[in-house]
């Protein structure tokens, strides 16, 4: 497997790419639409034929590049199951697989951060968080119908059940981390370790962060898979 995390730095968004070496297929886990060019030129230096781009949840910090790719590769757009997005290809519910060539992406609901989000485990080694789990934090939970307690329960008991040694690749980062593991998050995330539910919850509601500024932009256009 190929293997790429890629990095947005206005908006602190991490794009991965996957690709099986032998059938010369990719995929892309959350594009973000002005850096189409530089994930187009990546697929053609490494002579790959891009199937499925696949979105966590519906962004609210940028706007996806699946719209654009779509158009350029006839690639399929993937969202979660529920989410707000008629004009994906499909949608992917908990449990479902998506392949290509030797890789297997599984989707694990995740749901918290928004109301339809999803995690991909890539061949059971690779777990790509979205926004339900960062590296040492988590997303935030008070727009897009999020629920604190809801986030408490995906992250620890589907993602902190997974084995230890899982790589935990997050949606975003903005301490210039890159990769923690699950056996790292459930021993050092001050959002989880040593919480309970309740504890979690009002951690979480008492944020108060700002809305992300391109918020009433980004949330209409990912509905249109990038397209404003």
């Amino acid at each position: 497997m190929l293997f790429r995390q890629l990095f947005d730095r206005d908006s602190s968004t991490y794009t991965y790419l996957a690709a099986d070496l032998v059938s010369q297929e990719a995929i892309l886990v959350d594009p973000v639409l002005e850096q189409v060019s530089r994930d187009l030129k990546l697929l053609q230096e490494l002579g790959l034929t891009l199937r499925y781009c696949l979105e966590t949840h519906i962004h609210a910090d940028h706007i996806t590049g699946t719209g654009k790719l779509r158009e350029i590769t006839n690639c399929w757009g993937v969202v979660p199951k529920n989410a707000q997005a008629e004009c994906a290809d499909s949608h992917i519910e908990d449990g479902e697989t998506i392949k290509i060539g030797n890789i297997v992406v599984k989707a694990i609901a995740t749901p918290g951060h928004t109301d339809s989000h999803v995690a991909y485990l890539v061949n059971n080694t690779h777990l790509l968080t979205g926004d339900a789990l960062f590296i040492r934090g988590c997303g935030r939970t008070d727009f897009q119908n999020g629920d604190p307690g809801t986030l408490y329960d995906s992250v620890t008991q589907k993602l902190f059940t997974l084995p230890d040694e899982t790589l935990v690749y997050p949606g975003h980062d903005y301490r210039g981390q890159t990769v923690s593991t699950i056996g790292e998050e459930k021993q050092w995330n001050p959002r989880f370790a040593g919480r309970s539910t309740q504890s979690f919850i009002d951690l979480m509601s008492n944020l108060n962060l700002p809305n992300p500024k391109k918020m009433m932009e980004t949330i209409p256009a990912n509905e249109k898979c990038g397209n404003k």
